[in-house]
């Protein structure tokens, strides 16, 4: 998700009744198709729970991105569903097996650990927490941790910056790959969402078991385009988070480009709007139903 104030309290605005019949989810909703079996090879749709679906518990979650046709989840931290590395032993299994039940992937955990801080303890802290996620995310069969920059130090030369995000991210990668999860780091903050700085990080990171989420970011967009953003980085996407489908962002670009590089995992709808739990089966049913319209020739 973009960085701003929003994302740094975690908070958003809800969005009003008003605001979702004017955007046309609720009364199209009914007429959505039913979701297409995906080709072979083809990628899929799930959800973060940051924003649209912060408030919803996990029964709730599961049932609603179900009856939508969403295929997996990335559980966001401090949000309602609860999946915490605080979560005991039997706890996680039953994520897990709720997960198994519904036929819901768990694709990743959002969290929101950093490496950027000029603080070396800082640093320290957020490599450990990160640890904490990997074990989470084995014992409830998600594949990926989702970790993030979260901006440049103006007191520190960027270069500096950037080795630093790559030498915690290699870190947190080898533990990670031991327990056969994957590191995602988020092209996310001022500064560090620059397509070529997070490639400058990545190549520096070098390691096997992390790769990018990509985020839908302004800054990959280039004369309407994100085909130069997106030759750049294309090596290490292992997510894609994608948002108001309905923006002026190039998804139909996006789209076509991922298909045509042979990514087969998630588009990830990270919408920045909470959702009331009563009209989300029919927004999410809008949402897929644009996300396939985006993919038609």
């Amino acid at each position: 998700m973009p960085g701003g104030a929003a994302e740094e309290s975690g908070m958003g605005p809800a969005v009003t009744r008003r605001e979702i019949v004017r955007m046309g989810l609720v009364a199209a909703a009914g007429a959505a198709a039913p979701p297409r079996a995906l080709a072979a090879g083809a990628f899929h749709l799930g959800l973060v729970t940051y924003n649209v679906a912060r408030d919803w518990d996990l029964d709730t979650l599961l049932r609603l991105a179900r009856e939508a046709g969403f295929e997996g989840v990335e559980f966001r931290t401090t949000h309602g569903h609860g999946v915490e590395i605080a979560l005991a032993l039997a706890a996680r299994d039953d994520v897990r097996r709720k997960c198994a039940e519904a036929g819901m992937l768990q694709v990743s955990l959002g969290t929101v650990c950093e490496f950027h801080s000029p603080d070396p303890a800082v640093v320290k802290r957020n490599v450990a927490q990160c640890r904490q996620w990997v074990l989470l995310a084995k014992d409830i069969g998600a594949r990926g941790v989702k970790v993030r920059p979260n901006g440049l130090p103006r007191e520190v030369p960027e270069e500096k910056t950037l080795e630093q995000i790559s030498r915690a991210l290699a870190e947190c990668g080898r533990f990670a790959g031991d327990h056969g999860v994957e590191i995602w780091m988020e092209v996310h903050g001022e500064g560090t969402k620059i397509p070529a700085n997070a490639h400058r990080i990545m190549e520096q990171c070098a390691e096997r078991s992390v790769g990018i989420t990509w985020n839908s970011n302004d800054t990959d967009v280039a004369n309407g385009s994100v085909r130069q953003a997106f030759a750049l980085l294309r090596p290490y996407i292992r997510c894609c988070h994608i948002t108001d489908l309905w923006s002026g962002y190039p998804y139909a670009e996006l789209f076509a480009l991922l298909r045509q590089s042979g990514y087969d995992r998630f588009t990830l709808c990270e919408f920045p709007q909470p959702v009331p739990a009563l009209e989300g089966a029919a927004w999410l049913k809008r949402y897929r139903q644009r996300w396939e319209e985006l993919q038609r020739p």
